[in-house]
């Protein structure tokens, strides 16, 4: 039987009993801990339901494909572009950004371009912190939207570098280019969700700790040079706004996650376009 409708489960969180239909868990104050009859299921899976790991996985083995598909240009000059995948490759995976929009019309990449990374120190740092984050947040959230509010933000984050290193890309330091990809839009938009579970729900440490963290990037992200500070904008504020319409002092309900797996196979769908059209354009 997949999904137990009455009686008790362990909360995923904490261990303790709760009853397969309580909205909150007494001790911990996990929304759902029955996980709408699943819990026995899902709770194998882990707290955040195995999304770290996923994302973790999936971006690991993504960036060795872009290496592999063209190993003849990776880049191996420099500390921050040692083992950098060609942008041939990257664009066949879905590589967002102003040419791959605009020039061939390949608007899914706002999906498909935060699985991807650009050198093996990008992907170390950013598969840290979302180490770091998507547990966090999956703590005050629940982990469906936890997940919802991941794809939000990667989506906000690359639509807003796409659409403003082309009309203000005069303004210096921001960043953006032709190109661009990564998780960190969606890991601002995980700190977005923590600073605004802070405000409204009164907790100082919390909002306070992913605020500090945020500065702490952007001001990071201002002082080096090729990183897309227009993503990271966006896709704080795409986080921020999903976890406002999402609400934290609200429970999880059962089509938070039905959202969450269509958040996730519509990203799966857009790598898979991404190839298929990736290699029509370059006739492989």
């Amino acid at each position: 039987m997949l999904r137990q409708r009455g009686g008790s489960v362990v909360c995923p969180s904490c261990g303790n009993l709760v009853g397969v239909q309580d909205q909150q868990c007494f001790t911990c104050g996990r929304w759902n801990p029955g996980l709408w009859g699943f819990a026995p299921l899902l709770s194998r899976l882990g707290r955040d339901l195995g999304f770290t790991q996923f994302v973790i996985g999936g971006c690991v083995i993504l960036y060795l494909l872009t290496l592999i598909i063209d190993t003849g240009s990776i880049s191996t000059s420099g500390l921050l572009n040692f083992l950098s995948p060609s942008l041939q490759s990257l664009f066949l995976f879905g590589a967002s950004g102003p040419i791959p929009v605009f020039r061939y019309g390949r608007w899914w990449t706002v999906l498909s371009a935060g699985w991807l990374h650009g050198g093996i120190l990008h992907i170390f740092f950013n598969m840290m912190w979302v180490r770091q984050l998507a547990p966090a947040t999956s703590e005050m959230y629940g982990a469906s939207r936890m997940v919802i509010i991941y794809t939000i933000a990667g989506i906000a984050g690359f639509a807003a570098s796409t659409v403003f290193s082309v009309t203000l890309g005069f303004i210096p330091f921001v960043g953006g280019a032709g190109y661009t990809v990564g998780a960190s839009a969606s890991i601002f938009g995980l700190l977005g969700a923590l600073v605004y579970y802070g405000r409204r729900t009164g907790s100082r440490v919390i909002g306070e700790q992913a605020k500090s963290w945020a500065i702490m990037l952007l001001i990071f992200g201002f002082i080096m040079r090729g990183v897309d500070n227009w993503a990271h904008l966006g896709g704080f504020a795409g986080g921020y706004g999903a976890a406002k319409f999402l609400d934290p002092l609200r429970p999880e309900r059962l089509d938070h996650l039905i959202g969450a797996l269509i958040c996730l196979v519509l990203t799966g769908i857009a790598i898979a376009i991404s190839i298929v059209d990736g290699l029509s354009v370059f006739k492989l």
